[in-house]
């Protein structure tokens, strides 16, 4: 009987071991097969490096700043000549990267997810946006203004009352023109090129964001002009996935060398038609 009565004991011991030493190998221990565990402890320099390109997600619909050529397929603009130089300056050659379309509505998801390195898309800093990412200094300062045809009646904010305003999704632009103008009434796109179009289509009367992105769209259709001036201030920062105070240095490094050597304000003028105040 004593033999018997052992034998139980002895078997809920040896269950009570397995199941412990099973749970010891769930997902609370860390990973060492690779993934995304090990992706975020290398940092994203050594992932560059040792993919051989940086992955920059930027706008494809922002004249002066990226802007996909239909017919060749290139993408070029201010943020890209960035981009490219950040490759040169981790690289060693600036034709190591590879650029990825994001919208403002698409870009910290995009970063989030690992799907890109960093955000070189007409990017204002916020406090709201420093809580999902971290950004670089500010590499250019614009500020909302409005889009309307030549002969509109509309001259600034104060003219908005009962308007239809075209804005893009998950842009400050939006947010802005809420606060600023409550009893305008705001429809919103994807992009900017889409936004455009509606509004050269008369869904609209005016059409708000950046001061220098809408300067782009009026180089393609001189019947627009801006008004109202500048209504707030949009300082320009690159995005970069939170906590990687390493790849911050590194891209606040490179807009120091450039300003340093003279390379920004070459840049700045070459795409925004005089250097810097």
């Amino acid at each position: 009987m004593k033999k018997l009565l052992k034998w139980p004991s002895f078997m809920l011991v040896l269950i009570l071991s397995l199941v412990l030493s099973g749970c010891s190998t769930g997902t609370d221990t860390p990973s060492t097969s690779g993934g995304s565990g090990d992706a975020e402890a290398k940092g994203t320099i050594e992932r560059i490096k040792e993919r051989g390109k940086l992955i920059a997600g930027v706008k494809y619909d922002t004249k002066l700043f990226g802007l996909k050529d239909p017919a060749s397929g290139n993408v070029e603009g201010f943020d890209i000549d960035i981009a490219k130089a950040l490759a040169k300056q981790i690289l060693g050659d600036e034709t190591k990267v590879e650029l990825k379309e994001v919208t403002s509505k698409t870009r910290i998801p995009m970063l989030q997810n690992g799907d890109i390195d960093i955000i070189i898309a007409t990017m204002t800093i916020t406090d709201e946006r420093k809580e999902q990412v971290d950004f670089s200094d500010v590499y250019f300062e614009a500020g909302q203004s409005l889009l309307v045809k030549n002969d509109s009646a509309i001259t600034g904010l104060e003219s908005l009352s009962g308007v239809k305003v075209l804005a893009v999704k998950g842009s400050t632009s939006a947010q802005n023109i809420r606060e600023k103008a409550p009893d305008a009434e705001v429809l919103e796109f994807d992009n900017y090129q889409d936004a455009f179009t509606a509004l050269k289509a008369g869904k609209g009367e005016a059409l708000t964001t950046d001061n220098i992105i809408l300067i782009g769209m009026q180089q393609t259709d001189n019947s627009f002009q801006l008004v109202g001036g500048n209504f707030t201030s949009e300082p320009y920062g690159m995005a970069i996935r939170k906590g990687d105070t390493a790849f911050v240095e590194e891209v606040n490094t490179l807009l120091k060398s450039l300003k340093d050597s003279g390379e920004y304000d070459t840049l700045h003028e070459k795409w925004l038609g005089s250097k810097p105040e």
